[in-house]
């Protein structure tokens, strides 16, 4: 009994090489598949997208194992997977325009305090979206923006106004304002005060 479990847990149930075969072409047609879908499907930013993510690795399993459900060949197909995944991303560091290529490029989704809404339709993400994102990172509205943009990992980032000199300037007077009015009332309250 114990020969034919071993025998099923790691008899091998198809050739070696297209054990290595499926991975690889699975992994290729994985990262060009995500890659023209767009950096939001990276980013997770609604339920919809998280559902394509999850059902995706279901959806092509059977096509990295086929039909060998042994330990060995999940073992080499996992293998497969993690080697292949380490020499594509070595080789994207050492070539930055492939690497540019296959993940794309940081695009300005607000600049200079202005929705870039072209943009936008080009990632497709909606202004709900794109305020929630915001919310996340301490943002009351998409006013206290600067700028924002989307990585090549689908990861929004945000920066926020500065005030500018006038701004700063008026806000500084506005305070020596208060502090002379406070201190005006404070010697006038002095002055009324009966003497001993």
């Amino acid at each position: 009994m114990s020969a034919t479990l071993m025998s099923n847990m790691f008899h091998l149930g198809l050739p070696i090489f297209e054990k290595i075969l499926r991975p690889i072409l699975v992994y290729i047609f994985l990262v060009v598949g995500l890659r023209l879908a767009g950096k939001r499907e990276l980013a997770q930013l609604n339920p919809f997208d998280l559902v394509v993510l999850l059902t995706l690795s279901n959806t092509v399993q059977n096509a990295i194992i086929g039909d060998d459900n042994s330990v060995t060949g999940g073992l080499i197909g996992a293998a497969t997977l993690l080697l292949v995944n380490y020499l594509f991303v070595r080789f994207l560091y050492s070539h930055p325009r492939v690497d540019e290529a296959v993940e794309g490029r940081t695009e300005f989704l607000i600049k200079d305090g202005k929705i870039r809404r072209d943009r936008l339709r080009k990632e497709l993400i909606t202004i709900s979206e794109l305020e929630a994102a915001a919310h996340r990172q301490g943002f009351g509205s998409l006013n206290e923006v600067d700028c924002a943009n989307i990585e090549p990992g689908g990861t929004i980032s945000f920066v926020a106004k500065k005030p500018a000199p006038d701004e700063i300037r008026h806000k500084e007077l506005l305070e020596r304002f208060e502090k002379l009015s406070s201190e005006l009332t404070q010697l006038r309250l002095s002055q009324q005060r009966p003497s001993a």
